[in-house]
């Protein structure tokens, strides 16, 4: 109700106004304003002027409705004059005002980037920038996407959805939110390629969603759709609500289940051509505990199919395959939900209406069994190898070597692989290590063999003689120092390759006396010793001779 200082005459004149109104074909009194009072005739709307209507809520003024919605605060006694309402009207919770588009509050409004899968490329409309899309990123206004071989969606102000396929050039025009009323106004180019769209239903005469391409515009109020563009022409797909399709002033309405197409050349008639049914699938279990899966359907002659997979919550363009038969095999998907769309394609290789399968992957990964080295083996090679057996599906494995039984510290891995057996990705220094595989499923699902000891033997540097002193009947023989080492194996033997060992002795000293029969010729060789898993190589021999 409005608080109004005018006589009972003007009441009744006001009531006797809306009857004749109602009385009037093609007139609803949902389109009538609150306006009742009176007001110069100037500043009645045109059908030029589109306009918004407001509806007051509780603690709303004039005052508070002009400073949250209008680009001028000051207008808000033009507002009462616009809605034919005298100076003094109290507005009331439920009445409703008409606002001028134009005067409301515009603020540009960023594209939100919620999943982006391979190369996608941002190009900045302000300095012209080239940068890898990611998932953090704001798209504005003059800005571009190119999908190259990857895939984006995107989230405007308003909730609305796309979806950008593969090799696709979309340009960003106008992103436009009208202050807090929840109108758009956004403006796409798609220069190629193809975008699967989501649109939320318009909110007033002046909300706006268009897409144009080099052939043609397509304007909605809220609908799913599909549109292509290339060198040839321009298409589109009606999956809910309808379109406003075809060369700009020259747009027919598309409905629900049908599809358009304009070429690029001549007189830019539309194509219109009712869409490929959705295919019947076969029951597939809403939670696959393994995979591969099948989703199966009923074939209808030669037809070829496409298989489009997203992820439920972010909307994120998984897969799309093009395929023929009538079965196609789910595989290489982490644990998650997913929304599988199978269409049949036309004869110009347009997408139909999709049947749509739902189905969560819950993937649990299996302990591998552990097959070599046995537990506490030695090894002489600093870069092992592991072997072992799978248990599960789908898997992917790497070793892990830690130096402890709690693996808290690794020391080095493997790669990621679906294989049964790795090497280290760096090599060992001798030592003591524990060891053991770990799986993966479906990217979230971990599982871990046994552990085992492992032992890798080192080298020490192979120990050389350097002097050898006769003294009578006796040699005394000199060699190097070997670092990590307490003691020292000498072998004697009569024949240089060491066959027949006449003595052999371990000497903590670098140094050893030999007692030798005159005029026969010996052979001596040393190498270090260790307590702990360091092994050195004999030095070179060293022919011994007393006259």
């Amino acid at each position: 109700m409005l608080n109004l200082t005018h006589n009972a005459i003007h009441i009744t004149l006001a009531a006797l106004l809306a009857m004749v109104i109602a009385l009037i074909p093609g007139i609803s009194m949902a389109e009538l304003s609150i306006a009742r009072g009176s007001a110069p005739a100037a500043s009645q709307p045109t059908e030029t002027a589109p306009e918004w209507v407001y509806t007051v809520q509780h603690h709303d003024t004039l005052a508070s409705i002009s400073t949250s919605l209008l680009r001028n605060p000051a207008n808000g006694q033009r507002l009462l004059a616009h809605n034919g309402l005298p100076r003094n009207s109290t507005l009331q919770a439920g009445d409703a005002l008409r606002i001028p588009v134009f005067w409301l509050k515009r603020q540009p409004e960023p594209a939100r980037v919620t999943t982006v899968s391979g190369n996608v490329q941002h190009i900045s409309g302000s300095d012209g920038r080239k940068t890898p899309l990611t998932e953090q990123s704001l798209v504005r206004v003059g800005d571009e996407i190119l999908s190259g071989a990857g895939s984006a969606t995107l989230v405007l102000a308003d909730g609305s959805e796309l979806r950008i396929a593969p090799n696709t050039r979309l340009m960003f025009n106008r992103l436009t939110q009208y202050g807090k009323t929840g109108m758009v106004d956004t403006r796409l180019r798609l220069q190629k390629g193809e975008v699967h769209s989501r649109v939320k239903p318009v909110r007033g005469g002046g909300a706006r969603f268009e897409i144009t391409t080099p052939s043609a515009v397509a304007a909605v109020r809220g609908t799913v759709f599909s549109m292509q563009a290339s060198a040839f022409g321009s298409s589109i797909q009606v999956k809910q609500g309808a379109v406003d399709f075809g060369k700009p002033g020259q747009t027919q309405r598309i409905p629900v289940g049908y599809g358009a197409s304009v070429g690029t050349s001549g007189a830019g008639n539309i194509n219109i051509r009712q869409l490929p049914p959705a295919p019947s699938l076969h029951p597939i279990g809403p939670i696959l505990h393994q995979l591969p899966a099948a989703l199966t359907w009923q074939q209808t002659g030669t037809q070829t199919y496409r298989v489009d997979i997203f992820e439920k919550e972010s909307g994120s363009w998984i897969q799309s395959r093009e395929i023929s038969g009538n079965q196609f095999p789910i595989n290489q998907l982490d644990n998650g939900q997913y929304e599988i769309h199978l269409a049949a394609l036309d004869q110009r290789g347009i997408a139909g209406l999709p049947a749509i399968a739902s189905v969560d992957v819950e993937l649990l990964a299996s302990p591998p069994t552990l097959i070599t080295p046995t537990n506490g083996e030695s090894v002489n090679d600093d870069m092992p190898e592991f072997h072992w057996q799978l248990n599960g599906s789908n898997e992917l494995a790497r070793v892990e070597v830690a130096e402890n039984e709690n693996f808290q510290k690794l020391i080095t891995t493997s790669e990621w692989a679906p294989e049964n057996s790795a090497l280290p990705s760096r090599s060992l220094s001798p030592g003591r290590y524990f060891w053991r595989v770990v799986t993966e499923a479906g990217g979230k699902s971990i599982a871990a063999s046994e552990v085992r000891e492992l032992i890798v033997n080192g080298t020490l540097t192979p120990v050389r003689i350097i002097n050898v002193n006769y003294l009578d009947s006796q040699v005394r023989v000199f060699w190097e120092r070997a670092d990590t080492t307490e003691k020292y194996r000498l072998q004697l033997s009569e024949e240089p390759s060491f066959n027949n060992i006449i003595k052999e002795a371990d000497i903590a000293d670098t140094a050893a006396s030999l007692r030798l029969i005159p005029g026969k010729r010996y052979f001596v060789r040393v190498k270090a010793l260790s307590d702990g898993p360091l092994a050195s190589r004999w030095g070179p021999g060293r022919e011994l001779y007393l006259e």
